[in-house]
């Protein structure tokens, strides 16, 4: 009997002491309380990867570490993952923050926290270079005839599925590049998809002069956030902070002239 007791005893006890350490987990930051786990997705100017030397750089990048250093956390970038799986990962505890900003829209929203944007950006319509059906209406796309390339989860989806429900879609699995995307529409797998400018002047480094933009607005404009778990409202505070620090103080447009991607993202 005394045997029993003993044995229940150390099964609650460590039942106890796991709920306790993934409380903790989830509303700190890891274990140690001092680091910061930051899953992220390669997006070039926001996040890239050295194939060679694994450094990472960007702007998301260079952000996310000014912040953790005015915040006194250690970061450690421990997940590469895609644009429709990122937030379950936060949902799941994988990871703390999102360290590629993206836009915080309704359905993001459902699932993860955002901070304040640490700096605007705007979408246009891509389409091969001297392709110009959709200059005088791009309305003309909502049309079964043509084809919408995007990366699953990231934020022409939602455009396609939004504005232009009728057309059809070449989806790509999340862990695509965006160069894929412009690939299909270049070898006439998909007639546009949705960018910010500076995306696709990275791709026509090795790609020149094959995509045009269609003329006219933005198809949007939106803000740049770091997505969080729910549960962490206290780091997120202490994060939108810190932005509006590196706001005030002209830190996050250096960052910006530093990639010279200035004139593609405003600071407010």
């Amino acid at each position: 009997m005394k045997k029993t007791t003993i044995v229940i005893g150390t099964i609650i006890l460590v039942v106890l002491l796991s709920v306790y350490f993934v409380s903790k987990k989830a509303n700190n930051t890891s274990q140690d309380g001092n680091t910061l786990r930051v899953g992220y997705i390669i997006y070039p100017p926001l996040l890239e990867k050295d194939p060679v030397t694994g450094k990472f750089l960007g702007v998301s990048y260079d952000i996310v570490e000014a912040i953790a250093q005015k915040l006194d956390l250690k970061t450690d970038w421990t997940e590469e993952v895609g644009w429709g799986t990122a937030l379950e990962g936060l949902k799941t505890n994988r990871y703390d923050i999102l360290g590629t900003q993206m836009w915080p829209n309704a359905e993001r929203e459902k699932v993860a926290s955002f901070s304040i944007a640490s700096m605007n950006s705007v979408l246009y319509g891509y389409v091969k270079k001297g392709d110009s059906r959709f200059n005088s209406n791009l309305q003309e796309l909502n049309s079964s005839k043509y084809k919408i390339a995007y990366v699953d989860g990231e934020l022409a989806m939602f455009i396609a599925k939004d504005d232009y429900p009728k057309a059809q879609t070449v989806s790509l699995t999340q862990l695509s590049s965006y160069s894929e995307v412009f690939l299909n529409i270049i070898q006439g797998k998909a007639d546009i998809s949705f960018s910010e400018p500076s995306a696709v002047e990275d791709f026509q480094k090795s790609s020149p002069n094959s995509l045009d933009r269609v003329s006219g607005e933005p198809v949007r404009t939106f803000g740049n956030s770091f997505a969080f778990n729910k549960q962490n409202g206290e780091l997120a505070k202490k994060w939108n902070k810190a932005i509006q620090e590196l706001i005030d103080d002209g830190k996050i447009q250096k960052i910006l002239e530093k990639y010279g991607v200035e004139k593609y993202y405003l600071v407010k």
